[in-house]
């Protein structure tokens, strides 16, 4: 089993679109994934269908095996489950605190799922605290969304900088562009810009367009209802250049 990340530091980015649509084109392909949405917002959640709840909340979600398979719930696509967020999840940083180890705790929570699945995808809130940092431990590899702007740029060095300094594995971070429009040049020149001063950008992008904000009244992946458009390409496309990274024999 391996796990994916969608996280960010900074909100806004497309974080959720992402993670939706590679969850569902991992399925696609064949490989049995589950989505995990940790974010209170609860959107990945919406975007599915499903009701925002966990069996005893963030407590149960921390503390009961039970709790969590009984709270993972199919999806409409084959391959594809998903196990929901609801509002509790905002204290799931204090739940982890109280407990040992507390870096570690969503370990607990993932790994005995890995005989189910053979992919994890987490939706990650977008904050530096201890969720993130159970996050960083267990991820596989961390794709974080860029967009276009020089806030963007600041807050991607934040989170290298963190990395560096809790000696976390850096090499698990992986960036792509997020939300392009290529009509602007500032837009142009930035996804230049980051692309020569990050490592490891990968080369697709995921282009400012409006199917991606109908996913929010579609309530679908942008491939289910709009298979032929730029973002539904763009996705397909970026999970092409995403798998190896995860699948690839050593």
């Amino acid at each position: 089993m391996k796990t994916l990340a969608l996280y960010s530091n900074k909100g806004g980015v497309g974080k959720t679109a992402a993670a939706v649509n590679l969850s569902y084109q991992a399925a696609q392909v064949g490989y049995r994934t589950l989505i995990c949405d940790l974010d209170p917002q609860s959107s990945a959640t919406y975007y599915f269908r499903i009701k925002p709840k966990i069996k005893a909340g963030a407590k149960g979600l921390a503390k009961s095996r039970k709790a969590v398979d009984k709270s993972i719930k199919g999806t409409d696509y084959d391959n594809l489950d998903l196990l929901p967020a609801d509002f509790s999840h905002r204290r799931l940083d204090i739940i982890f605190d109280q407990a040992k180890n507390s870096t570690r705790r969503l370990d607990k929570i993932i790994k005995p799922l890995q005989t189910a699945y053979d992919l994890i995808i987490l939706d990650c809130p977008p904050s530096i605290n201890l969720l993130a940092e159970n996050i960083f431990n267990l991820a596989d590899l961390i794709l974080v969304p860029l967009i276009p702007t020089t806030l963007s740029e600041r807050t991607h060095r934040q989170l290298l900088s963190f990395f560096a300094k809790k000696r976390y594995d850096i090499n698990k971070i992986y960036a792509f562009m997020s939300m392009v429009d290529r009509r602007k040049k500032l837009h142009l020149d930035l996804t230049k810009a980051m692309a020569q001063e990050f490592a490891q950008v990968l080369q697709n992008a995921v282009p400012y367009a409006a199917d991606v904000e109908k996913m929010g009244l579609q309530r679908e992946p942008v491939m289910v209802f709009a298979p032929t458009s730029k973002a539904a390409a763009a996705y397909r496309q970026l999970w092409t250049e995403v798998e190896p990274y995860l699948f690839s024999s050593p």
